[in-house]
């Protein structure tokens, strides 16, 4: 039996006076203080009771605080205290599991980045890709992988290749890219990073087993470029590896180590072969326009040379048509005027003329360069002679001319 039950008050500790009653059998007869009787050793101070807290009231407090009320059936205080506990246990899991149901649906919260895409799979097949953002799947349901789509990714691949020409090289190409599709990324290839570096393996080879060696080393590396590319992009689509080839870039290109000397002389010839074609074109460019521009100026001067003779010889054409027509109308006047004429272009070069005179021995010179320049210090200053000054000096050699004759007939005519 509990000590709180009915009928057994006596052995309530929390009642000292029940308790002092009990004293009767007691060796000392009951005669015991109240206080000697108190379990806590406390006395009571102006009388009042100093026991502690009615512990069912405490707990009737607390039911009540959580909302269960105490049964009020008969069949005594077991039944009803049982049918409380009952409730009070309900409440309780109740309350746990609302706080488990708010856990698990806090942990469904996530976030996705401005350059993530969100992939959810619902019992491990795939549902949806979500957009940047804040988003809630429910927990250990949905899983969610972020991907990244906007980082550009790089892949590296160096090998030993052999080219349509039978020549081992040496080839190293380093390849950009980006996921365009998350869900095949993820999915679709178990390792999207391998598969990339097999296709990169495999569009490489073929490429360059098409090439020649010469075009590998040289000046094909830009094509070889080009084509990797488009192959790399071609298998990785018809794989559905979600990726998009930004570009393909050729590393190196060499011959193996072991024959890295001979390939080097070979490329310098080639070089120098190149170099020296460039200087022969160059040359050929500033020879061909200087030459024809020569041509050009030969041709031009030829033309205005028959230009002239035909303008020339048409002068003298017509002057000799005209001369004709005057000497047809005054044969000795023309006459003299051309003999004039013929003698002023004789005597023009000539600064001395020795005369022959009719009839003697004696030879006449004429100093024509000493009259001529007395004649051009007389004349205008100009230091030129016109037609008419070079026939005033012709009529005055003749007359000069023929003084001599005159004296030299009367000398004749004395002796």
């Amino acid at each position: 039996m509990a000590w709180n039950e009915p009928g057994n008050n006596d052995n309530d500790p929390w009642n000292p006076d029940k308790n002092r009653n009990n004293g009767a059998g007691r060796p000392d007869g009951g005669r015991e203080k109240d206080a000697d009787n108190d379990p806590w050793g406390r006395k009571p101070a102006g009388g009042k009771d100093q026991s502690p807290p009615d512990l069912d009231e405490a707990f009737r407090k607390l039911m009540d605080m959580l909302g269960v009320k105490k049964s009020r059936k008969s069949g005594g205080s077991n039944g009803g205290d049982s049918g409380m506990s009952g409730k009070f246990g309900g409440s309780l899991i109740a309350i746990i599991l609302l706080a488990l149901l708010a856990l698990w649906a806090a942990t469904g919260v996530y976030q996705v980045d401005q350059q993530e895409r969100g992939v959810v799979l619902r019992l491990g097949k795939y549902h949806s890709t979500v957009m940047p953002g804040l988003h809630w799947n429910p927990p250990m349901i949905d899983s969610v992988s972020k991907v990244n789509v906007t980082k550009v990714r790089s892949h590296d691949h160096k090998a030993l290749m052999l080219t349509v020409d039978d020549a081992i090289v040496e080839v190293g190409v380093s390849v950009q890219y980006s996921v365009q599709d998350p869900k095949d990324f993820l999915i679709n290839v178990r390792n999207p990073e391998e598969s990339l570096a097999q296709i990169t393996e495999s569009a490489l080879r073929h490429v360059v087993g098409s090439s020649e060696m010469d075009q590998i080393l040289t000046q094909g590396r830009e094509l070889l470029a080009e084509e990797v590319k488009v192959r790399i992009q071609d298998y990785s689509t018809a794989y559905g590896t979600g990726v998009l080839i930004s570009k393909v870039n050729v590393e190196n290109t060499q011959a193996p180590t072991q024959v890295q000397e001979a390939f080097d002389d070979v490329i310098k010839a080639k070089e120098d072969e190149l170099r020296v074609r460039n200087e022969a074109e160059s040359y050929a460019n500033g020879i061909i326009p200087e030459a024809r521009g020569r041509a050009q100026r030969i041709r031009e001067e030829a033309e205005a040379y028959r230009s002239e003779i035909v303008a020339r010889a048409s002068g003298q054409a017509d002057r000799f048509d005209r001369l004709y027509r005057e000497y047809t109308k005054a044969p000795d006047v023309t006459r003299r005027r051309l003999y004039i004429e013929t003698m002023e272009t004789v005597y023009k070069d000539v600064n001395k003329v020795v005369v022959d005179t009719e009839g003697g021995n004696n030879m006449m010179y004429l100093p024509l360069d000493q009259l001529m320049k007395q004649r051009a210090e007389s004349s205008t200053g100009t230091g030129s002679m016109s037609s008419g000054n070079i026939g005033a000096l012709t009529d005055q050699v003749l007359d000069e001319i023929r003084k001599r004759q005159s004296a030299t007939i009367r000398r004749e005519g004395r002796n």
